[in-house]
């Protein structure tokens, strides 16, 4: 078993990284030479893949077991999309997600080549002798990993093969925002209130369309803890959905839905254990259930739709009873329209209930999706694969979004955060067109430049949209750090100013 730890994987040399690769999280670029000695384990990943983000923090508790020996984990970005290409969207992501390692941007996939690498994420590991011992694709790999960095660690301190750790220092990084990539809302019964999820604040916001902040639901450090306002903790949620005196939560990194009792000021876990789940099969009740990455939620009749991105199905929780059953999706990764329990999703991340409709934004596949609700067929509304995406308006069929993470339905009007194309659009059902409302790219918003009113910062990254009933469009501006409104009269886009 020795031995099978520490072989080498036949066929795979180390690749030194290109003397030209851009480097992130460090402030000064690494080498395999100076990494001689260390057991260096490579994470290939793209910050849109739900199972990456699954490897964090796999890889932060190997990094923090082995820290202060020769362990060194460094991240390859390998982009997916066009978006994912640029150093400051992935340094981005790096804050948004607590990456703690260095980054390589792998911008033409040189080294996802040179290492054979065919999907996301792939573990690749070089022990202290320079050779490739560990090539592995999927999430749930800490055991193995760990596994094998003891083996190694044992073997070559043995033959005297270890260097001296090396300590690699990583840039200070601004962090205070009055937000800190806000992910979803939700507006109140009277609409005079919304609530916001503060991801990586670990908070819920209660916010009056004015901007003065109401209340604030969790204590801001990350943890699961049912409490009282002050004292409950979320873990970077995102999905918030206001019904009557309760608030549902996606609390996504805890792998749970949570509700916020408005009467009682009370916080509670109704559905998740708050371990990573699988694709679910048949109904069990909530609180013996494990979600895998809820990242949006939607409501009608007592029962609470949520986007479960990382099974790439539709989960449902029933409000009486307290179980959760299985929506539509095989489980399987793709685009395959149908029966609801034989179609195919991937990463579903928005989610809106339209009269006997459901619309997913289905972001791996750059698509929204529509449930049918009393027939249980799912079909594409727009989108084509998994690999095609871009930034087109047009019919629908030749219309293409890139990675979107929100979605609002109302009548023939579908409001689309396209997430990777920093844009809303909209999709006309009764004209079958798309077109953009807020876009262009992350530096120009689509209104009248010589408004004073208009507001020239343009969105970056959006998460979602949702349309108030006085006709605005209120969005979180996640990589902004802010509450945007499009006024869709005078098309006049502006930030929200938030005022304690």
């Amino acid at each position: 078993m020795f031995e099978d730890l520490t072989r080498r994987v036949v066929g795979i040399k180390p690749e030194e990284f290109p003397a030209d690769s851009v480097w992130l999280n460090t402030v000064k670029p690494l080498s395999l030479g100076m990494l001689k000695g260390h057991v260096v384990v490579l994470d290939f990943w793209t910050y849109c893949c739900i199972n990456c983000i699954h490897m964090i923090p796999e890889l932060k508790w190997i990094e923090r077991k082995y820290a202060g020996k020769p362990v060194v984990v460094i991240g390859v970005h390998s982009a997916k999309f066009h978006n994912e290409n640029d150093p400051a969207n992935i340094d981005e992501a790096i804050q948004r997600y607590g990456v703690e390692h260095a980054v390589v941007v792998d911008r033409d996939r040189r080294m996802w080549e040179a290492y054979g690498v065919s999907g996301w994420p792939t573990v690749v590991m070089i022990d202290p002798a320079g050779d490739v011992v560990y090539h592995r694709s999927g999430e749930g790999q800490r055991e193995a990993i760990d596994a094998v960095i003891g083996a190694l660690l044992e073997r070559h301190g043995k033959l005297g093969g270890l260097a001296t750790p090396i300590e690699i220092e990583r840039p200070e990084v601004k962090t205070e925002w009055m937000l800190s990539y806000p992910g979803k809302l939700s507006f109140s019964p009277d609409w005079a209130t919304f609530a916001l999820s503060d991801s990586n604040h670990n908070r819920v916001l209660l916010i009056d369309i004015d901007g003065k902040i109401a209340e604030e639901i969790g204590g801001g450090e990350e943890g699961l803890r049912d409490s009282g306002f002050e004292d409950s903790l979320f873990f970077r949620p995102q999905g918030v959905l206001w019904v009557d005196d309760r608030i549902y939560v996606a609390d996504t990194e805890n792998h749970a839905l949570r509700e916020i009792d408005l009467r009682a000021r009370r916080v509670k876990t109704l559905a998740g254990t708050g371990r990573h789940g699988h694709a679910l099969r048949s109904g069990v009740r909530g609180t013996e259930v494990s979600l895998s990455s809820p990242w949006d939620l939607a409501y009608s009749d007592g029962t609470v739709f949520m986007a479960m991105a990382g099974t790439h199905q539709i989960w449902l929780y029933d409000t009486q009873s307290g179980t959760v059953s299985l929506l539509a999706g095989t489980g399987f990764e793709g685009i395959v329209d149908g029966d609801r329990l034989t179609a195919e999703f991937a990463q579903p991340s928005g989610l809106s209930v339209d009269d006997d409709r459901l619309y997913v934004a289905d972001s791996e596949a750059s698509a929204v999706r529509r449930i049918d609700l009393r027939s249980g067929m799912a079909k594409t509304v727009v989108g084509a694969g998994l690999f095609i995406f871009g930034d087109e308006d047009g019919p629908l069929e030749q219309a293409r979004l890139q990675h979107p993470l929100g979605v609002f339905a109302q009548g023939d009007s579908v409001f689309v955060a396209d997430t990777y194309n920093h844009a809303i659009r909209l999709i006309d059902l009764s004209k079958r067109q798309v077109s953009t409302l807020v876009g262009m790219d992350k530096t120009k918003a689509l209104c009248r430049i010589d408004d004073p009113e208009c507001d020239t910062l343009g969105l970056y990254e959006p998460s979602d949209v949702k349309l108030h009933k006085d006709g605005r469009l209120f969005i979180a501006d996640t990589d902004n750090h802010l509450v945007r409104i499009f006024d869709l009269d005078r098309l006049i886009l502006q930030t929200l100013s938030l005022k304690a």
